[in-house]
């Protein structure tokens, strides 16, 4: 039978992370099917299990001097009923096209980020948003920005005895968020191409504009080229603006969901919605 732990302290849980390395676990949304489909295939799961569910100060989004701190622990539903400005449209948004409601009952936006998958729906707005993330261990705590803690497919800058305790979110006052995606049905769906992006405006042009892109790379990305490209545009216009050239960064794949070709022109329609949704 695998260790299984479930302390009531961070301290204590850190300590428990550090010595037997054990996998935290928080909703399970993620770890759980995955422990149920090597059961399937007769292989045994050894990995100790590190439960956070007891752990104080890991849930719920406290407004801060800098911005906002959203616990490791909280839930989609907390993300998309909590009352928050225009800036966080975008991952409230996304909140509630994460799986089905029982997911977002459980799901949190800690293991979203952690797990590093390219369609987490989660990941591109964090990086619209400038998100940094909180690690902690025994020997302290550390931030650093979630575009350098995504290190690849499904790999993160996480170390050993790490914990994910926080995402930060820096104030950007008048600025708004949204989210776009794409999938083969409405709800229930792993995206084919995604795009957040969180602008701010000033006397009806684009003062600032933070884009990112999920499922079209092995990470989700940033577009500088056209964060550029939108500044000083009319607001109106905006959605004009996205070429080919800017998405020369991305490298979709060919899978069962969707071709290269196709992510492709997905991920360019996609930008254009979601930057006239600011218009309108």
């Amino acid at each position: 039978m695998m260790p299984y732990h479930r302390p009531r302290s961070l301290a204590d849980a850190l300590a428990l992370r550090a010595a037997t390395g054990a996998l935290p676990l928080a909703g399970g949304t993620d770890i759980h099917p995955l422990r149920t489909a090597r059961a399937a295939w007769g292989e045994p799961w050894r990995t100790p299990i590190l439960d956070l569910s007891a752990v104080p100060g890991l849930d719920g989004i406290t407004e801060t001097a800098e911005g906002w701190r959203i616990g490791a622990r909280t839930t989609w539903t907390t993300i998309a009923e909590t009352s928050l400005p225009p800036l966080f449209d975008g991952l409230r948004a996304a909140a509630r096209e994460v799986g089905g409601r029982q997911v977002q009952n459980r799901g949190t936006i800690a293991g979203n980020l952690v797990t590093a998958s390219p369609a987490g729906d989660g990941i591109p707005n964090l990086l619209a948003l400038d998100a940094s993330v909180e690690l902690s261990a025994t020997t302290g705590t550390r931030r650093m920005p979630v575009a350098d803690f995504i290190t690849g497919y499904r790999a993160t800058a996480l170390a050993p005895g790490e914990i994910v305790t926080a995402l930060h979110i820096p104030r950007d006052d008048g600025a708004r968020g949204r989210f776009v995606k794409l999938g083969a049905r409405r709800y229930l769906v792993i995206s084919i191409a995604m795009a957040a992006a969180v602008l701010r405006s000033e006397d009806g042009r684009i003062a600032q504009a933070r884009i990112a892109i999920g499922a079209c790379s092995p990470v989700a990305q940033r577009l500088p080229e056209l964060e550029a490209a939108l500044r000083d545009v009319e607001l109106a216009r905006a959605a004009t603006v996205p070429r080919a050239a800017h998405l020369a960064t991305l490298a979709p794949i060919s899978d069962i969901r969707a071709s290269t070709e196709y992510r492709q022109n997905a991920a360019l329609a996609l930008l254009r919605d979601l930057l006239a949704g600011f218009a309108a």
